[in-house]
């Protein structure tokens, strides 16, 4: 029987020193009684699952708004999506798995309906009134807005998943200072990880979701040289001719081919930077996880067509 203690100590035991061990966290705003048999990480991320706001993700848009087609991503399928890639990715770098599932799972709760477009005429519309940013809203909604518990607001999770909220980072984000989270630190190597989750997961399933609305064509990515190489190497392993096939099995080699160059690329950096704790993750000088320089590069020629 696995209890929280032993979860607990299997952590210290076998995960990376600078991993972020469930022993370590910094608790709660509100005391509460630890749980039996679920870590700190596992019981956030139990609590965002059964959050009202992660229900609503059902029905904010990702491209395609929900009522388009049931084969589109929603913001909650892209969630899912990005969850398990972070998941696979911090398990390869014996990261704890229980966080970054967690912060995947709860990284878009603050986004308005309708896309980015949605959250653009929000904020027009709170000018003079504090404006709006989805990740403080994301923070908002789990200490504020979610009425679930007698004691206290909102969700009550841990210092570093709210953390990991307020700095999550992709070319959308904006966030405002908070001194509350030490924005002069560095975000958690899991909550790094669930950053680049994102954008994989983006760029390669909206890139998806554009193909098979007829957005954009195949022969419209045959000027892009990463997705044209692909398929090229799609085509000469699998000898196949269906046309989705082809395309579902480009855009699963893609995500391989940026998962593991993320993998391998983080490593390297771990061990040539000499990183040795959790600490040492907060003070680096810049973001430890990325992708080498080559596929960086790669994605940069490609970014006019969304990698």
């Amino acid at each position: 029987m696995m209890t929280r203690k032993e979860i607990e100590s299997r952590e210290n035991r076998e995960l990376a020193s600078y991993a972020m061990k469930s022993k370590d966290s910094r608790g709660r705003k509100y005391p509460e009684e630890e749980h039996q048999y679920r870590s700190v990480y596992q019981r956030d991320r139990d609590r965002i699952i059964h959050s009202t706001a992660f229900r609503r993700l059902e029905y904010k848009t990702q491209v395609f708004v929900n009522h388009e087609g049931d084969y589109y991503r929603t913001r909650l399928t892209h969630t899912m999506e990005v969850s398990q890639i972070a998941r696979s990715i911090s398990r390869a770098l014996n990261l704890n798995e229980d966080i970054a599932e967690a912060i995947s799972l709860a990284h878009d709760l603050g986004h308005t309906p309708f896309g980015h477009s949605g959250e653009d005429v929000l904020k027009k519309l709170m000018e003079g009134h504090g404006g709006f940013e989805h990740n403080l809203h994301g923070l908002r909604v789990v200490d504020i807005l979610e009425r679930k518990y007698p004691d206290f607001p909102g969700l009550n999770l841990s210092w570093e998943l709210k953390e990991s909220i307020v700095k999550h980072k992709s070319p959308y984000n904006n966030t405002s200072v908070t001194t509350e989270y030490r924005t002069n630190e560095q975000p958690l190597l899991e909550a790094q990880i669930v950053d680049k989750a994102d954008s994989i997961a983006y760029d390669n399933h909206d890139l998806d979701d554009s193909l098979k609305a007829g957005i954009i064509t195949d022969d419209d990515l045959q000027t892009v040289d990463l997705w044209r190489e692909t398929q090229k190497k799609v085509k000469q392993k699998y000898a196949i001719y269906d046309p989705d096939i082809v395309i579902a099995q480009t855009i699963k080699t893609l995500i391989n081919l940026e998962v593991t160059d993320l993998i391998e690329n983080t490593m390297s950096r771990i061990q040539r930077e000499g990183v040795k704790t959790v600490q040492d993750v907060r003070d680096y000088p810049g973001l430890i996880v990325s992708f080498s320089a080559s596929l960086s590069e790669q994605k940069k020629k490609s970014s006019g067509i969304s990698f």
